[in-house]
């Protein structure tokens, strides 16, 4: 398995985990769970996250695997994920930075 994220990557997954302090937050119940991207040269790519199915009704966690053409420059990337809650509203995950390596 890479290390590294390159240039067109294709099936890359990224997870977040939803936290409120040091407690992971129960998504299950989520009305969108959405991964936004921050490309090198400041655009937004926003992409639908999925729950992940660890066998657990409250992992807090939502991922996205890449598609063609979702990583489409080198350089710092950062994504913040964002989740909508019927009972009590929308809120966004801490933002996390990678980097998108040039392929030879």
């Amino acid at each position: 398995m890479a290390s590294e994220i390159h240039v067109d990557d294709t099936g890359t997954r990224f997870l977040v985990t939803v936290k409120d302090g040091a407690d992971t937050v129960d998504i299950s119940s989520a009305t969108s769970l959405d991964i936004n991207f921050r490309k090198p040269d400041d655009s937004i790519l926003n992409r639908t996250g999925s729950l992940l199915d660890d066998g657990s009704a409250v992992s807090g966690v939502m991922y996205y695997d890449t598609v063609a053409g979702d990583m489409d420059s080198a350089g710092n990337w950062k994504l913040q994920g964002k989740i909508t809650l019927s009972s009590t509203g929308v809120f966004y995950t801490d933002i996390h930075t990678f980097k998108v390596y040039r392929n030879l």
